[in-house]
């Protein structure tokens, strides 16, 4: 089992930066697929990015360019660097694990933070 912690959200101007961070408890860290998604208000939850055990990444096509998920596993962080936010992409961010295989739905995701607010003012 694995617990999960984000921190780094905030309010910022569109056009600026924001990095999110994901610590996770327990010792197998590098075994668990890591994905982030978020969830604006009256929304349901979306994919956002997500990487593998190995390293290859995956991104949703509206952040592509923009954000850049990464891992230390030596850490037990996953990493979301969000750069050019638009007002759209405010919303709670949400990371989550899972083990083996890379999927895109939240259903496939076994364990979850709290969930880091962004807001991203015009």
């Amino acid at each position: 089992q694995v617990q999960l912690v984000e921190s780094g959200g905030g309010l910022v101007q569109a056009g600026g930066s924001l990095r999110l961070s994901c610590a996770a408890s327990g010792r197998t860290f590098s075994y668990y697929t890591m994905g982030w998604f978020r969830q604006a208000p009256g929304k349901e939850r979306e994919f956002v990015a997500a990487i593998s055990r190995s390293g290859n990444t995956y991104y949703t096509d509206s952040v592509k360019g923009r954000f850049t998920i990464s891992r230390d596993n030596a850490k037990n962080t996953v990493y979301l660097q969000m750069n050019s936010l638009k007002p759209e992409d405010t919303a709670v961010y949400y990371c989550a694990a899972r083990l083996i295989a890379v999927v895109t739905t939240a259903s496939g995701y076994n364990y979850w933070g709290q969930g880091t607010q962004v807001t991203v003012s015009s």
